[in-house]
């Protein structure tokens, strides 16, 4: 492709790119396509001879666009949202045609400096310790798998990294609620997931400090080694906030890392009303949190917090001669700081979103999805027919359809199964569910980026008429 033909074919994407967030209501908002049906229509070898960006582009729209799950959507109210903004598209642009490689200092200065900022940026407005660090890792599994390796090295002095994994047995501790990635890095440091230990949470679906008490005194009188505690801010399930203080004293007694997994809650943390959150944070040892959630910049960003920098860093460098600079020792070389050598500048796009929004514009798109949702939760606590299951302290509810003629549980579950993918399979929205002691609920999340008060309003519409053909 001539530059000419780029700049041409670049502008009509930019067009289609406004075209399609004027109108992405009107697309389905899950994708509608079986397994299978996508790669029918894809050759099975690269082309012979070059082909016309024209063809390209309408491939993607009769091929690619069907298959699509809308995540921008105003009615994507799934899972978490993985969310974008204007200004964080103009910062992946500007990345991706820089092309740059920020592994160390000399590759990019500038890539590296403005990481250091933006993390001095988002750990002052949050509240999280001063003297602490932080670095962009890409996904907040990358990060926690970061923070038990450190744990792990910083336990044995660092003789795992240099002799292997040995005969010591190391426990790590989470509630029943925590995020899976916790597991799977369990299994990737080595650890085995049977020394993973699930502590039970209580009525609020938070974990019990006194059963994690328990848990670590019985396992040390049987020989374990009580290594890496992980506290949750927001559970997935249901955000429930784990008593972070209460658990930070435990960690202290028995000189256990503590990380904090503030995944997506984290953005409640620019508001002053919910810096209760992290009351007993300075005990803490590491905190991961994701501006590519609620944070309106494109996934994937996730913001890593270490206590002991020194100890992050001594886990994971190399320094090979090629690799071997004048300005090492007097920077930040953020491949030293996690696992992949190679990285991305993505502190480019986070820099474009907390300036275009400002703190303030942030604090007010964060509080009114709170508050949205607070006021839909008040209108199905006041229909009979309908169940909260937790309260709304954030921008989810957890909730499910009760008919007051049906008490049978198995045939609720079953009812709201089907509730539920009646709504998804409609395209009108998409929404997730999660299990609360066997009963099948309804997770509706609202963070998307341009969400306004209708979108809600018009939601709970869509509850309410599927119920009706049920």
């Amino acid at each position: 492709m001539h530059i000419n033909d780029y700049r041409a074919q670049a502008h009509k994407m930019v067009d289609w790119i406004c075209n399609y967030y004027e109108n992405i209501g009107e697309y389905p908002v899950k994708s509608a396509v079986s397994p299978g049906d996508i790669a029918r229509q894809i050759p099975s070898a690269i082309p012979e001879d070059s082909e016309s960006f024209d063809l390209i582009w309408k491939d993607f729209v009769n091929i690619i666009l069907p298959g699509i799950t809308h995540w921008q959507h105003p009615h994507f109210h799934a899972y978490f949202n993985a969310n974008t903004s204007f200004p964080s598209l103009l910062g992946e642009m500007i990345t991706a045609a820089l092309g740059s490689q920020c592994m160390i200092w000399d590759t990019s200065p500038a890539a590296a400096e403005l990481e250091e900022r933006m993390m001095e940026w988002l750990r002052d407005s949050m509240g999280l310790p001063l003297t602490w660090s932080g670095v962009i890792q890409d996904t907040a599994s990358t990060a926690t798998l970061c923070a038990l390796l450190t744990a792990r090295e910083k336990a044995t002095e660092y003789e795992i990294n240099r002799k292997g994994i040995g005969l010591n047995v190391f426990r790590i501790y989470s509630s029943t609620e925590a995020h899976s990635s916790l597991e799977k890095g369990v299994k990737i440091a080595g650890f085995g997931k049977e020394n993973l230990v699930k502590i039970a949470v209580d009525e609020r679906s938070r974990m019990d400090p006194q059963k994690l008490s328990e848990a670590i005194n019985l396992d040390i009188q049987n020989g374990y080694i009580p290594l890496f505690v992980m506290a949750a801010l927001g559970t997935t399930s249901t955000l429930a906030v784990d008593p972070l203080a209460e658990i930070a004293k435990i960690c202290e007694q028995f000189d256990i890392w503590l990380h904090v997994d503030a995944a997506y809650a984290g953005s409640a943390l620019l508001l002053p009303e919910f810096k209760w959150m992290i009351e007993g944070i300075d005990a803490a040892d590491s905190f991961v949190y994701n501006p590519h959630k609620w944070l309106f910049t494109n996934f994937d960003c996730t913001a890593y917090f270490i206590k002991d920098r020194a100890a992050l860093i001594k886990t994971f460098e190399i320094l090979p001669e090629y690799l071997k600079t004048e300005s090492r020792g007097r920077v930040n070389d953020y491949r030293d700081w996690g696992i992949p050598l190679g990285r991305r500048f993505r502190a480019l796009k986070l820099w474009f979103v907390l300036r275009s929004f400002g703190l303030e514009n942030l604090k007010l798109t964060i509080s009114n999805h709170i508050q949205w949702a607070r006021d839909l939760a008040n209108k199905i606590a006041l229909d009979p027919n309908w169940e909260l299951m937790q309260d709304t302290q954030f921008n989810m509810i957890v909730c499910r359809y009760v008919p007051e003629w049906i008490s049978d549980p198995e045939t609720l579950n079953k009812i709201n199964e089907v509730l539920l993918n009646s709504i998804n399979s409609s395209g009108e929205a998409y929404m997730t569910h999660t299990k609360l002691n066997d009963k099948y609920v309804l997770r509706v999340v609202f963070g998307q980026t341009y969400l306004e008060k209708t979108d809600v309003e018009n939601m709970w519409a869509i509850m309410q008429r599927h119920v009706e053909t049920i």
